[in-house]
C-alpha cells in the first residue's frame, strides 16, 4: 500500500518540457480523494517530499558539492574549465544545464511541499485525534523542508519567486514576478518558526515511528540560526538579524538535547554508514534510509565518489572514486603552520599537527590497484606522504593531488556491496551540524554586542576543545575585528568541504577578495620552470558584483518577460 500511494505522488509531479520551471503543476490526471486518509498513508507521501532532496540536481550532487567549490579551500581538478569543471571555475553562462536543473529542482521540491500540505489540511478534519496530532507533525516537516528549499534560492539566486500555493503554477509564465529577498526571508521565517512550535526534539520524539533523518525542533532552530546569519550578511545587511540569530541558537544550545560528539572521526562513521546520531545531525540528507526510498541497493548520491578520496577500481569488489574535488593547496600550509611551536616559522615532516581535525579533513594518499594505501611518491605511510611534501626538490603539481578524507569511502564505510558503483554512493550529507550552530552563534554574538562575550567564547572554544583535545588553544581577549576573522577561520577548519564556505565568503562580503588573493598565492606558490600553469582556479574567472549569485536561468528569463536578470549576467 504504502508504495502506490508513494509512486501516485511521483506521478503527480512531471514537468511539462515547454514549460516555465515555475510551472510545477501535475498534467497527469489523478483521483487525490483516494489517498493520505489516515496519517499513515499521509507519512508515506511526505516521505515522497523529503525524496525530493535527493537527485543529483539537488543535494545528490548540484548542492552538495558542485555548486560549493572555487573558494580558498577548494577547487575543481584540472586546467581547462571543460565539461563538469565549468561551474566550480565559474566560467559559465545563465544558459548552464545544471543551473536551470538545480532551479527547476528547487521549485519542484516547493511544489511538492505545497501540494502535501495542501491536501493534508483537507484530510485532517476527519482524522482522529492520534492521527491529527501526527498530521500537525507531518505539516510542520513540510514547512521545513519548503523554508530551507526557499532559503536555498534566496542566497543562491536572490530575487526569486514566492510560490504559496500549487495553484500559482497555473498562471502564466508571463505573469510571475520576483520578491525581494526581504519578502522571501520573511516568509521562511514563518514556515521555520511554524516548524519549531509543532516539531519534537529528535530525542524526545515519541509520536513518530521512525524519525531518523527528518526534521525536528533541533533542525529548525539551527536552520533558522543559519537564516538570520545569512540575512544579516551580504547583500542584504539587516544587521537587527544577528541578535534574532543569537536568540535563537541560545534557545537549540539551551534546549541540551543537542551536542558535539566527542570524537571528530564519528561524524564521518557514521554518515558514511548511513547511522542516524541526532547528538551532533541536525539535517542529514539521506542517500541511506527510508527517505531515499531506495535502501542499500540504490545508492544515489554522489558523496564520497566525486568528493572522496582518490580509489581504483577492483572489479566485483569496489568502485572507483574519480578524486575531482581538490584541496587548494595553500590551504593546506596555511592548516599546518597556523599552530607552529614558538619560535618556529616554517613547517617541516617533523612539525606535530595539533589540530586532529586536520589528518581527518585532508587526504594526502590514494588508494592503488592493490587496494593498498600508498600517498604521492608511491609510500605506503602517511608519514612518508609528509615528508615528500615538504620536499622542496618536489614538484608543487604533485601537491595539488590532495582530497577531501571526510567521506574516505574506502576506509569508512562498512557494508562492501555499497562500493562497487563507479559514480553513485549512499553516503549521506550534513547539512547543518551541531558545530555549525555554535559557530555561528559565536558569530551573531560578537556581531550584536560589537565584541566577543563569555557566551560566544564559550562556544568557539567548545568546538576547539574537541579539535585540540584540551583547552591550550582555547581563544581570549580578542576584539570584535580579531574575533570575527577567528570565526571565519574556525569555520573553514571545522567545517572544511561541507558545503559552507563559498556561501559564508559570500555572505561576509568577502567572497571576490578571497577567491583573487587564493588564486594569486596558487600561482606564487606554483613556480615551475618548465612553463606549466596552476591547476584550474575561479580567480582567473570571478568578477566582483556577478558571481556572488547565479544567474536566473536563460530559459525562465525567456519565458517570465516581468524577470530581471541578476546583476553583470546578461
Amino acid at each position: 500500500m504504502k508504495k502506490i500511494f508513494y509512486y501516485i505522488l511521483l506521478s503527480a509531479i512531471c514537468i511539462l518540457p515547454f514549460s516555465c520551471s515555475l510551472d510545477e503543476e501535475s498534467r497527469t490526471e489523478i483521483d487525490k480523494t483516494r489517498f493520505m486518509l489516515n496519517a499513515q498513508e499521509a507519512e508515506t507521501v511526505l516521505l515522497g517530499v523529503y525524496q525530493s532532496l535527493v537527485s543529483d540536481a539537488m543535494y545528490g550532487f548540484n548542492l552538495s558539492i558542485l555548486f560549493n567549490m572555487a573558494t580558498d579551500c577548494e577547487q575543481v581538478e584540472g586546467s581547462t574549465t571543460e565539461n563538469f569543471r565549468i561551474i566550480p571555475s565559474n566560467a559559465f553562462n545563465a544558459s548552464q544545464s545544471e543551473v536551470q536543473a538545480t532551479w527547476a529542482a528547487l521549485y519542484k521540491a516547493i511544489y511538492n511541499a505545497n501540494d502535501f500540505m495542501e491536501i493534508l489540511k483537507q484530510r485532517m478534519k476527519t482524522y482522529t485525534e492520534t492521527d491529527k496530532q501526527l498530521a500537525y507533525i507531518y505539516m510542520a516537516e513540510a514547512r521545513a523542508i519548503r523554508g530551507m528549499c526557499y532559503f536555498e534560492l534566496v542566497r543562491r539566486f536572490g530575487n526569486v519567486v514566492l510560490m504559496t500555493s500549487t495553484a500559482m503554477s497555473e498562471q502564466a509564465p508571463s505573469t510571475f514576478v520576483q520578491e525581494s529577498p526581504k519578502v522571501i526571508y520573511e516568509f521562511i521565517e514563518e514556515d521555520l518558526k511554524y516548524a519549531i512550535q509543532n516539531l519534537p526534539y529528535a530525542k524526545e520524539d515519541t509520536d513518530r515511528q521512525n524519525s531518523k533523518f527528518r526534521m525536528s525542533k533541533g533542525a529548525a532552530l539551527g536552520l533558522l540560526t543559519k537564516v538570520y546569519a545569512t540575512w544579516a550578511g551580504y547583500p542584504i545587511e539587516d544587521h537587527s538579524k544577528w541578535e534574532e540569530a543569537a536568540k535563537t541558537a541560545k534557545s537549540l544550545i539551551e534546549s541540551r538535547q543537542h551536542d558535539l560528539l566527542n570524537d571528530y572521526e564519528q561524524l564521518w562513521l557514521n554518515t558514511c554508514n548511513g547511522i542516524w546520531d541526532p547528538t551532533e545531525s541536525l539535517i542529514e540528507i539521506s542517500f541511506y534510509s527510508t527517505t531515499a526510498a531506495g535502501g542499500a541497493s540504490d545508492a544515489c548520491g554522489r558523496i564520497g565518489k566525486w568528493n572522496g578520496v582518490k580509489t581504483t577500481v577492483i572489479a566485483g569488489e569496489r568502485g572507483s572514486c574519480a578524486g575531482n574535488y581538490k584541496v587548494v593547496h595553500p590551504f593546506v600550509i596555511k592548516w599546518r603552520e597556523k599552530d607552529l611551536p614558538e619560535g618556529q616559522e616554517v613547517f617541516d615532516e617533523n612539525t606535530p599537527i595539533p589540530d586532529k581535525r586536520y589528518n581527518l579533513s585532508i587526504a594526502n594518499y590514494q588508494y592503488s590497484p592493490t587496494k593498498t594505501l600508498y600517498a604521492k611518491g608511491k609510500s605506503d605511510t602517511e608519514a612518508t606522504a609528509l615528508k615528500n611534501d615538504c620536499d622542496k626538490t618536489k614538484k608543487n603539481k604533485e601537491k595539488q593531488n590532495y582530497t577531501p578524507a571526510k567521506w574516505d569511502i574506502e576506509k569508512y564505510v562498512i557494508y562492501q556491496s555499497k562500493l562497487i558503483n563507479n559514480d553513485k554512493s549512499n553516503v549521506n550529507w550534513y547539512f547543518l551540524r551541531y558545530a555549525d550552530v555554535l559557530l555561528l552563534y559565536a558569530e551573531a554574538l560578537n556581531e550584536w554586542k560589537q565584541g566577543p562575550t563569555k557566551e560566544a567564547y564559550d562556544a568557539i572554544n567548545k568546538v576547539r576543545f574537541r579539535a585540540y583535545g584540551d583547552h591550550s588553544h582555547d581563544l581570549q581577549n580578542l576584539n570584535i575585528d580579531q574575533f570575527r576573522k577567528a570565526i571565519q577561520d574556525e569555520r573553514a577548519y571545522e567545517l572544511a568541504f561541507e558545503g559552507h564556505r563559498r556561501l559564508d565568503l559570500i555572505r561576509w562580503g568577502i567572497y571576490y577578495k578571497t577567491v583573487k588573493e587564493t588564486s594569486n598565492s596558487i600561482r606564487s606558490w606554483f613556480t615551475d620552470n618548465n612553463g606549466n600553469t596552476p591547476y584550474n582556479t575561479a580567480g582567473r574567472y570571478t568578477k566582483l558584483g556577478k558571481h556572488e549569485l547565479f544567474p536566473i536561468p536563460q530559459r525562465d528569463m525567456d519565458l517570465c518577460e516581468q524577470f530581471v536578470q541578476n546583476p553583470n549576467w546578461n
